[in-house]
């Protein structure tokens, strides 16, 4: 029950969080300028990014349980590819009615960005993509108490803390979009699929920092705020689309049509003045 809660309101908050930032987007995008011209280039921005998830911690004021903080850095490759390193902290606890569990540590992400947009349409300050990760998740694993009955009575008993190091992987869609100046505000989807939980089978950990609940795969979602430092630019050319060629048989097939019709036209109306 208790788990369930904090999944309960883990959903909740991330549903809250991805319709404000879809208000905000959308106001954004509408304040995008346009001149009507046609250009064959366009400059981009590089940019340095360092952001915060906020989900952590907004979570955190509702259950106590469980603390997440996270932050990130990337940067820009050129106007597609950007870098990514993210770290942060978890702090869990879980109660059920015959046992305790403690989880406390660090992860680590590395991956690549990829910005699906058009250079155009991006500008150096929309980004809508998807986000690869390897992870690797360090942390110190307790189960303080934990209680077994049977016919012959009730025990108790415990395990020790222990260090592990469990490693995952992570798919990251997400919209990110520059409300003012150099500030920007995003969200992402995260599916993870687990590598290895740094235990046997028998003994997986209930929750691994920066995967979530210790199962084959796992999900969740972030909001973030970012800071983004320009460094340097360049000139990304845009693909014009082609004016559609016609071969000579269409070109014969179209004047062909297009003589028929003058001649039924003129003697239709021959026929009228008759």
């Amino acid at each position: 029950p208790a788990l369930r809660r904090i999944v309960t309101s883990r959903f909740i908050m991330t549903i809250g969080f991805i319709m404000a930032l879809l208000f905000l987007t959308d106001h954004a995008f509408s304040q995008v300028p346009g001149n009507g011209e046609v250009q064959d280039s366009v400059d981009i921005p590089l940019k340095i990014r360092t952001g915060i998830d906020i989900t952590g911690p907004a979570i955190w004021f509702t259950d106590k349980s469980i603390l997440n903080a996270e932050a990130y850095i990337s940067a820009d490759l050129n106007e597609k590819f950007a870098l990514f390193l993210g770290a942060g902290h978890s702090d869990y606890s879980y109660s059920h009615y015959n046992y305790d569990y403690l989880s406390k540590g660090s992860f680590f992400k590395a991956g690549i960005d990829f910005n699906l947009f058009k250079p155009e349409v991006a500008a150096g300050k929309y980004w809508a993509g998807i986000g690869i990760r390897y992870g690797i998740s360090s942390f110190l694993s307790e189960t303080p108490s934990f209680t077994h009955e049977n016919y012959w009575g009730t025990t108790s008993t415990a395990i020790g803390s222990s260090r592990i190091l469990g490693h995952f992987i992570e798919i990251s869609p997400g919209f990110r979009a520059e409300l003012f100046k150099n500030f920007s505000i995003g969200w992402s989807v995260n599916l993870r699929k687990l590598i290895s939980p740094g235990q046997k089978k028998d003994l997986r950990p209930l929750w691994l920092p920066g995967y979530g609940q210790g199962e084959s795969v796992s999900a969740g979602a972030a909001y973030y705020i970012s800071w983004n430092i320009p460094f340097k630019k360049i000139r990304v050319g845009i693909k014009k689309e082609e004016p559609e060629e016609y071969t000579d048989e269409e070109d014969y097939g179209e004047s062909r049509d297009n003589t028929n019709y003058r001649s039924i036209g003129e003697s239709s109306t021959g026929t009228r003045l008759r």
